[in-house]
């Protein structure tokens, strides 16, 4: 009899798999350079069995957007046959935010539905008013970018061109969008191929007989976990920055029983600002904050979602009513969510907890025409410091929680786009002090070559990552454009500005606050 752990060790490694084959098929610098994407394996109920180690944001939203598709493929009388793929970005279906594109096929063994493959890209452009179409100044999500609700880009292994050239040309840079869909779809070729190679080998009766044993596992591991806890109701409530106002987000969380709940009344409404984020957002940074308090080997997967309730109001900023635009609500209110839900975990567990990472993906997005390349976009986000914890120092320069990417590399930004990097370095000092130092931010500057649009979408700049055990706060982020005729311009978290050839941004990204207070020997 096979052990059902080598089939889910498998099943885990074809979602490495499929994000290798994404990375490496793919046009923008976003994903083949910075591996903004995420994959996953699903039983043919839905539920999650594996995932890659990839973006945390896509990880647990995939639990609710893939969810919310079937339901409307069930909904719409829809049939997923072998080779179809269904291509979904709206965020109130998908689960994040417009710039990442849902691609879900089904896997046939025979003519047996036996299991679904998914995977997520944040395409740098899906239209929009700015390049990048994350818009600081949204008021709807119509002002975001092209919705595009399930349809069927793919139909027995055929890619529907029409619909293809219809997203593409509804972007600013149709060429990589469509090269960036079609690595999409090999992503989910590698994936159907891999599971039907399982099935092959143990059986599709072993191999789903073992996946439900691993979802099982981590279930029952997550709660034996979670037992260590004290039983009781935890509160924190951290903030968002929107113009001079600060947003809160309050959590009330509950250990005891068959699960974690969360609850998030009190939080603010729903805003005419992209800072909402949809349900999948909420849960996926609910997720990864338990999940990272854990520790462990546990395999996450729909036994250990299971584990975890959350109850966010509809009509806040955790669980917003279309319209509202949610493009930043995926990047800025998923760390705060993150950081509120391991401030009131750092009550439970407090020798597991570090302090505040920068909490901010601090989102660079810029664009414009240029004469040899024709219409640019670029997107990155900047790493920051991660908090001190117990026994240990906190990191410099990476990205922080929600976020994983890896950064764009200078030569390959400065090949691809008008622009000239003018520093990249840790920012020395930004860390909070502590028995334990917060991690350090970063510096990172360029100029813009051609005449270009920058649009930013960051935080941490008035409320400064907090401190754990006495441990003291990071250094708030800063942005200063210096024009080419030197006139310095203090900018704040969030805005959209024309500059001109020779203008210089300079960025610099919060650091970690430091964790247990600091003794001076004398």
């Amino acid at each position: 009899m096979v052990s059902w752990e080598l089939v889910y060790r498998a099943t885990a490694f074809i979602a490495e798999e499929m994000g290798a084959a994404l990375k490496r098929s793919a046009l923008s610098p976003n994903i083949r350079e910075r591996m903004d994407h995420s994959c996953a394996v699903l039983d043919p109920s839905g539920r999650i069995v594996a995932q890659a180690e990839h973006i945390p944001v896509h990880l647990g939203s995939f639990r609710v957007g893939v969810a919310n598709a079937l339901r409307w493929v069930d909904d719409n009388n829809v049939s997923l046959g072998e080779g179809d793929m269904l291509v979904v970005n709206d965020p109130y279906i998908a689960g994040t935010h417009l710039n990442d594109i849902m691609l879900l096929a089904p896997v046939f063994h025979g003519e047996r539905l036996v299991a679904y493959v998914v995977n997520k890209a944040h395409h740098v452009d899906v239209g929009g008013p700015v390049p990048g179409s994350i818009n600081p100044k949204a008021r709807t999500i119509y002002e975001e970018g092209l919705i595009i609700p399930p349809v069927k880009l793919v139909k027995k292994w055929d890619v529907d061109l029409e619909i293809l050239r219809l997203i593409a040309s509804n972007t600013k840079t149709p060429q990589v969008s469509s090269g960036d869909l079609k690595a999409q779809m090999a992503a989910n070729i590698t994936g159907i191929r891999k599971v039907k190679d399982l099935m092959d080998k143990f059986g599709a009766e072993g191999v789903l007989d073992s996946w439900s044993k691993a979802v099982d596992y981590g279930r029952k591991l997550a709660l034996k976990r979670m037992e260590e806890w004290e039983r009781g109701v935890y509160e924190a409530v951290d903030y968002l920055e929107l113009d001079d106002s600060l947003l809160p987000i309050k959590v009330k969380l509950e250990v005891g029983g068959e699960a974690v709940n969360v609850d998030f009344t009190g939080t603010s409404p729903q805003l005419e600002a992209p800072l909402n984020a949809v349900f999948g957002v909420t849960f996926s940074a609910v997720s990864y904050a338990v999940r990272s308090t854990l520790g462990g080997d546990i395999p996450t997967n729909e036994g250990f979602y299971s584990t975890i309730n959350v109850h966010a109001p509809e009509g806040t900023i955790v669980n917003p009513k279309k319209p509202a635009p949610v493009a930043g609500g995926n990047l800025e209110t998923s760390q705060r969510i993150a950081d509120v839900v391991l401030k009131a975990l750092a009550q439970v567990a407090s020798h597991s907890v570090p302090a505040a990472g920068s909490g901010t993906m601090m989102n660079v997005m810029m664009g414009g025409v240029d004469e040899e390349r024709g219409y640019w976009a670029y997107y990155e986000t900047i790493g920051g410091g991660t908090g001190g914890r117990p026994g240990k120092e906190g990191v410099s320069g990476v990205h922080v929680n929600m976020t994983n990417t890896l950064n764009t590399p200078i030569e390959v930004a400065e090949r691809s786009y008008p622009i000239l990097y003018t520093a990249y370095m840790i920012r020395e000092g930004s860390g909070g002090e502590g028995a334990f130092k917060g991690g350090d931010g970063i510096i990172r500057a360029f100029k813009t070559l051609k005449p270009a649009r920058l649009s930013i979408l960051a935080d941490r700049f008035k409320t400064r990552p907090y401190g754990l055990q006495g441990g003291e706060s990071g250094a708030p982020g800063r942005i200063t454009v210096i024009k080419a005729s030197g006139i310095k311009l203090e900018m704040p978290s969030k805005f959209t500005v024309d500059l001109e050839p020779g203008d210089e941004v300079l960025i610099e990204t919060p650091g970690g606050g430091g964790w247990g207070r600091k003794t001076f020997s004398t």
